[in-house]
């Protein structure tokens, strides 16, 4: 993949963003934090350590799990950002974004969290919250 920077804002445009796309892979994360953090899914896509934010006076951080991170804008509530603690990369709101070209939806986990109200038509890759869990080799039940 060839590196790629993107930008964002909150819907308010007290935080902005610049983010190195580490995939165009785009992920789903159907657990119930991002349910109640987001109202819904969290699609997202994964950034490098090397993301910025301007006016980052206006983020605030909610240490969410033993693993990871949450930001948000104080002012407006946007989602900005899930942010991994043991490397620094980011997961972006897809809808943080300002340009979505050659992104693909590609990855969903906590698949056996999902509500049966809805369902994305993409055919992905799916990891259940066990599956997650083995992975991240966490004690806790949420991202």
């Amino acid at each position: 993949m060839s590196e790629k920077t993107v930008s964002g804002h909150c819907l308010c445009g007290a935080v902005q963003v610049s983010a190195v796309l580490a995939s165009h892979e785009v992920g789903v994360c159907h657990c119930t934090m991002c349910q109640h953090w987001t109202g819904g899914p969290m699609v997202s896509v994964a950034c490098s350590p090397k993301t910025a934010f301007a006016g980052e006076e206006h983020v605030t951080v909610y240490p969410s799990s033993a693993w990871g991170e949450r930001g948000f804008c104080k002012h407006c509530g946007s989602a900005l950002f899930y942010r991994m603690k043991s490397d620094g990369s980011y997961y972006i709101p897809v809808g943080v974004l300002d340009d979505h070209e050659g992104l693909k939806l590609a990855n969903e986990i906590f698949i056996d969290r999902k509500p049966d109200f809805y369902s994305f038509a993409e055919k992905t890759n799916k990891m259940t919250e066990a599956e997650v869990m083995a992975m991240f080799a966490a004690p806790s039940s949420e991202t």
